[in-house]
């Protein structure tokens, strides 16, 4: 492992299918609603296309596939029903992903402030993160309902740095959706993005600088960018 002085530097990090394996909560919770609402509920892997945008998104992509179109008039409704659903559950099978937790040890080691930009609502994203004592790791979590307007717009990764008290010269955004990349590329910020997450195409195809298939990959990016 490289000897890093990231003193300065922040890094933000997606939450959902970058740090977290978060598909089996997640579906679980999207099937009660789809039981409630009489459609056909659906299978854990149809979760990495269809997280990464918030639970309204997933959610109307859970109607989508049971053909049915989205009750826009109930989706305040909706979407309560389902944090109802999550929050009970939102650490039950949900995991950080292999050497996560090392490798975010390591970066705060060498002097890095991380904080976690992600779709996901901040409470939730607490909620889950203390859950898997998971919290300390991060100087501020932002969630889309927090931000002035959600990724990939650069206005929520910009946001998430200055909460943190960053520069956005010095920042880097791990991630592993069109989503991520957009934000980073919108803000002018070097992007990685992860394999293993939840994305609608191959990462390969998302435009980021890299695609990492391991959390062990990820010093040593982070120290040529921070050269």
């Amino acid at each position: 492992m490289p000897n890093l002085d990231l003193s300065g530097w922040t890094i933000a990090f997606d939450l959902d299918g970058t740090l977290v394996e978060s598909a089996p909560d997640l579906i679980a919770a999207l099937n009660v609603i789809m039981t409630q609402e009489g459609l056909p509920t659906v299978p854990v892997e149809a979760a990495r296309h269809m997280v990464g945008h918030g639970a309204i998104a997933m959610t109307r992509k859970g109607f989508e596939a049971g053909g049915r179109p989205f009750p826009e008039d109930r989706a305040k409704e909706i979407l309560e029903s389902f944090i109802d659903a999550y929050l009970p559950i939102i650490a039950r099978e949900t995991r950080p992903f292999d050497g996560c937790l090392e490798t975010l040890q390591a970066l705060k080691d060498a002097g890095a402030t991380l904080v976690v930009c992600t779709n996901k609502r901040t409470g939730l994203s607490n909620a889950l993160l203390k859950g898997l004592d998971m919290d300390g790791y991060f100087a501020a979590v932002v969630g889309a309902d927090d931000a002035p307007a959600p990724k990939p717009d650069a206005r929520h990764l910009l946001f998430s740095i200055e909460e943190a008290d960053g520069d956005p010269d010095m920042a880097l955004m791990i991630g592993d959706s069109r989503a991520d990349v957009g934000a980073a590329r919108n803000a002018g910020i070097p992007v990685a993005v992860m394999s293993f997450g939840y994305s609608d195409v191959p990462q390969s195809e998302l435009g980021a600088d890299v695609v990492l298939d391991h959390y062990d990959q990820l010093i040593g990016w982070v120290a040529e960018q921070t050269k």
